[in-house]
């Protein structure tokens, strides 16, 4: 308690001129510190124009992204349905050729496989060399209301078309 009455009594003596210039200063560094502190908790965020940027980028950027979207999961569903009509359209050939039919002019069919409708037609050609046919199948089938095609193409010798004589044994 003395002492706090003798700090007292030298702050009276001492002019305001002569008082420590450090504590001033350091005085007033705190409270420079403190009110720039509360200043920035009041000012802190995003301005108006730093909002409207980032909507403005956002409404450029999501319907380019679900374009993308679109544009992928279209291009799987038709890559999908496109080797789907590729093993029909190997199958209808190699049943052609093995049962000799091919002959008859242009023959058709569907096929429905997984859900889905494929539309084949086989068509012959004859070949400018030799004495071969050229067999084509082309096969439609539908994805997203559009209409996509596989094509496949052989040879065949049309020399194997004639019956064969001979005993079995």
């Amino acid at each position: 308690m003395k002492s706090a009455i003798q700090a007292n009594k030298s702050l009276k003596r001492s002019r305001p001129a002569k008082r420590d210039k450090s504590a001033l200063i350091s005085a007033h560094a705190e409270l420079s510190r403190l009110t720039s502190a509360a200043t920035r908790k009041t000012c802190a965020g995003f301005t108006l124009a730093e909002v409207l940027a980032a909507l403005l980028f956002l409404a450029i950027v999501i319907p380019a992204a679900v374009e993308a979207l679109h544009v992928a999961s279209l291009a799987g569903e038709v890559a999908a349905r496109k080797g789907a009509a590729a093993r029909l359209a190997d199958r209808v050939l190699n049943e052609s050729l093995v049962t000799t039919n091919w002959n008859t002019g242009t023959q058709s069919g569907t096929v429905s496989q997984g859900g889905f409708e494929f539309h084949w037609t086989l068509t012959s050609q004859s070949w400018p060399v030799d004495t071969m046919e050229l067999l084509t199948v082309e096969v439609k089938y539908p994805a997203r209301g559009r209409d996509y095609s596989v094509k496949l193409s052989t040879l065949a010798n049309s020399l194997t078309l004639s019956p064969v004589t001979g005993t079995q044994r």
